[in-house]
């Protein structure tokens, strides 16, 4: 189509203080639903906790709700709660949170409009001889449009909304004030060094220009492997809010779930194949887990990578450490499993036994599929409920007021959320093959 007409969505707050407006609605509306909970409580004679009134359902339902609205940072933010903190949340939070993880309400057509002419001039439909009005996904940051170019070009085009990066500092020191009056976290933790990198990570996640790039690199490095495929990158529609790239066929992975069991296992080898590669051949991860990043085409039986925002570089120094953590998983070493801990900077030499008791056996289940001979059964293990219940002890255990280095945190969102796409297609994939080859 050649012009756009009106569409359903929702506008994006795009001003700074339209968004501050919508947090202090979001701390104000907390804080009613708190009295209301607080008075039912002391009329049946209880003594509620502030946590407890803090952490009701009703709350998280309002912080989930009001974080999808606003998209951007702060459902990003949430987003990454939701998936790499689910042993600090606690499960009411973190289980509505993870609703944040479906796809985002698209903006409406006139801001649609406004920010295609902001990139591209007031005739940027001109270029194309279709632009398909509904996006074909929305996310945290932006959506994505399939269209045509007059030269001939099919093309997935993803736009970021409005003021996205602009609000980024603004979002997460609001969503970290929010946390620390929920008091989920011990007050002991510092937050700073995760705040900050979380500013920088959303803000080259932000830069699509940048992306372009990390989507260049990793089709050179996937060129000639018949087993995954990278979009063309086409910079010359590329902007630091608008990224185009070649449209490709495919279902989501997650749709596979009732494909034939040898379909299963073989999209998440790939995938699993895939994580090793990119810690030890590339030095280059791509590491946002979120299902929605990939396609599987069933023709060609290849599997189509799509987001490349949150890529980093991986240091060889870092990925030997890991590589002995591993080595050391896979023969249950546990006197070795604490030197590679501390060598990664898990804990250190002064931290009480029972704590690095407590991250070695988190370390000893994480590391179960690697050691396992044969095909691991993804769909009939409870290596998940094993690892939260590991990591409820972590959270329990208050004077453990320790985060880990940034890369491991990336590192092991990135595993788990493989393993967690994994369990989902109840996949059967030899993970002690794909790893033997690099231990």
């Amino acid at each position: 189509m050649n012009d756009i007409d009106d569409t359903d969505g929702s506008a994006v707050p795009s001003h700074r203080l339209s968004r501050l407006a919508r947090f202090t609605g979001l701390a104000g509306g907390i804080a009613g639903n708190m009295a209301v909970e607080g008075a039912r409580q002391l009329a049946r004679g209880n003594r509620p906790a502030l946590s407890d009134l803090l952490l009701t359902p009703a709350n998280a339902r309002k912080v989930a709700d009001q974080l999808a609205s606003l998209r951007g940072a702060a459902m990003k933010v949430g987003q990454l709660l939701s998936m790499d903190a689910g042993e600090l949340l606690p499960p009411e939070l973190a289980e509505v949170l993870s609703r944040l993880r479906a796809s985002a309400e698209p903006m409406p057509s006139a801001q649609l409009r406004r920010v295609m002419s902001d990139n591209w001039g007031r005739d940027w439909l001109r270029k194309f001889a279709r632009f398909d009005v509904k996006p074909i996904a929305a996310a945290s940051i932006g959506q994505v449009h399939r269209a045509k170019t007059r030269d001939g070009r099919d093309l997935a085009v993803k736009i970021q909304y409005p003021g996205v990066r602009e609000s980024i500092d603004s979002d997460v020191d609001n969503l970290a004030t929010l946390i620390k009056m929920a008091g989920v976290l011990p007050k002991e933790v510092d937050v700073a060094p995760l705040l900050a990198e979380a500013k920088r990570q959303l803000k080259e996640e932000a830069d699509y220009a940048c992306e372009g790039n990390y989507l260049k690199r990793y089709g050179t490095l996937l060129a000639n492997d018949p087993d995954y495929l990278v979009p063309a990158f086409h910079q010359d529609l590329t902007t630091q809010t608008v990224l185009s790239m070649d449209y490709v066929d495919g279902v989501p992975v997650e749709s596979l779930i009732d494909a034939p069991q040898e379909e299963r296992d073989h999209v998440v080898t790939l995938l699993v194949k895939l994580v090793f590669r990119e810690m030890f051949d590339f030095r280059l991860m791509q590491t946002d887990p979120n299902f929605a990043n990939y396609r599987y085409n069933r023709e060609t039986r290849k599997l189509v990578l799509l987001d490349f925002g949150a890529t980093r570089e991986i240091a060889p120094a870092f990925a030997e450490k890991y590589r002995q953590l591993m080595i050391a998983g896979h023969n249950r070493d546990h006197a070795a499993i604490r030197e590679a801990a501390i060598n990664i900077g898990f804990f250190d030499e002064a931290t009480d036994p029972a704590h690095q008791q407590l991250m070695a056996e988190v370390f000893d289940i994480g590391l179960e599929p690697q050691r396992t001979t044969g095909p691991f059964d993804f769909g009939n293990t409870d290596l998940a409920e094993r690892l939260r219940d590991k990591g409820l002890e972590v959270r329990k255990d208050r004077d453990f007021a320790h985060l880990p280095p940034i890369d491991s945190l990336y590192l092991h969102r990135k595993f788990g959320g493989t393993y967690l796409l994994a369990s989902r297609l109840k996949a059967r994939v030899d993970v002690e093959s794909i790893a033997s080859q690099y231990l």
